[in-house]
């Protein structure tokens, strides 16, 4: 731990000290770390296709995915229409809140930095809430008519919606404490939601139910035709992440030093919080606001690996955000007698006792400090 020239306590850099404090663990583990990572994500997403209230034999899956339908026309149709779409948006979902997660966590300078923690998820719930009520003045069969821009338009609603978000917890984290920033964060979230439930009392009572449905979390709803929108949207904000590694390595080191290096800090901070709302903002759009997954898959990279080096990091964080939530999501369709589990549920089971364990672990930490 150091000084940076702002007097923060700031995580070595991670071309210097904590490259020779772990470069010899690193230097085994990271030839092994990322094919297991992509193994286990492949095999979490057979998995998926494969299990659920009609078990699907894992070989048929397999065949499925490379092509050659099996012979069993209901088994094909679950895959296509049902398992495969889910699949696919937990996938790239969780991939997108782990990024988004571990660059609010390096920008804050707060370990408990994530989406939702910070409102962004909030933000962009409401947004979405007001085009959804929009659509009780000018008819819900208007808006269809569009398709794909009635998607856009939801989706673009809920950009602005956390960006206006991401833009007050900006402007508020130079004057306060990353404790009182994550309060902030919190209550801005809770009034977005405040927000919410005041707009769906004057909408319809069958679109309050889809949307309190909406509200829970889910993939399940993610359709074919939502893809054309979340997957190129998702994306720009995953290039954007990886394409962010250096200037988040060198605000580690404190804003003042990282100018000094030639970082515009202006510019890198400003991209940085705009890749976390372009990823968080189509994920709560479709699927609602999903918990705890943008700050659990940052620290699970930074155990795995013992760095603080982005450029090993991000695609850690990318890799193990989409296996947490396609184990969520397994768990959730797993074929229960009574099938009452909630995807929200399951991140809170594993993610509340994470985030207490995180505090406790850690003195920095418990400090609210990096």
């Amino acid at each position: 731990m150091t000084k940076s020239l702002e007097g923060e306590a700031v995580d070595p850099p991670p071309d210097a000290a904590d490259a020779s404090r772990s470069s010899a663990g690193r230097g085994r583990l990271v030839p092994f770390l990322f094919p297991a990572l992509a193994a286990l994500v492949a095999t979490l997403f057979v998995l998926e296709l494969a299990i659920g209230s009609i078990p699907i034999p894992v070989g048929d899956v397999v065949r499925f995915l490379l092509g050659a339908e099996s012979g069993n026309e209901v088994w094909n149709t679950i895959l296509w229409d049902l398992r495969l779409p889910r699949a696919i948006a937990a996938l790239v979902c969780g991939a997108a809140l782990g990024a988004a997660g571990l660059q609010l966590q390096t920008l804050f300078r707060n370990p408990l930095a994530g989406p939702w923690a910070l409102g962004l998820t909030g933000g962009a719930e409401l947004g979405a809430a007001v085009t959804i009520a929009a659509g009780t003045i000018v008819g819900s069969a208007f808006l269809a008519q569009f398709g794909f821009l009635s998607g856009l338009g939801v989706v673009a609603s809920a950009m602005l919606g956390a960006a206006a978000v991401a833009a007050i917890v900006a402007a508020v984290a130079r004057r306060v404490s990353t404790m009182t920033l994550l309060i902030v964060g919190l209550m801005l979230g809770y009034l977005a939601e405040g927000l919410v439930s005041v707009i769906m009392h004057f909408t319809t009572e069958i679109q309050g139910k889809v949307f309190a449905s909406w509200s829970d979390g889910s993939f399940g709803g993610v359709q074919w035709e939502d893809f054309p929108v979340l997957l190129p949207t998702l994306f720009v904000g995953l290039t954007v992440a990886l394409l962010m590694v250096k200037p988040l390595n060198a605000l580690l080191l404190g804003e003042r030093y990282a100018a000094s290096l030639g970082l515009p800090v202006e510019r890198a901070r400003l991209l940085t919080l705009l890749g976390a709302v372009i990823l968080a903002a189509p994920v709560t759009a479709y699927c609602g606001p999903i918990l705890f997954i943008g700050i659990i898959a940052p620290h699970m990279a930074r155990g795995l690996l013992n760095t603080s080096d982005h450029r090993l990091l991000m695609p850690a964080t990318m890799l193990l955000g989409a296996a947490v939530t396609l184990a969520a999501d397994l768990v959730v369709h797993l074929p229960w007698e009574r099938h009452v589990l909630h995807l929200n549920a399951v991140n809170a089971v594993v993610g509340a006792p994470f985030v207490i364990a995180l505090l406790l672990r850690n003195r920095n930490m418990r400090a609210m400090e990096f």
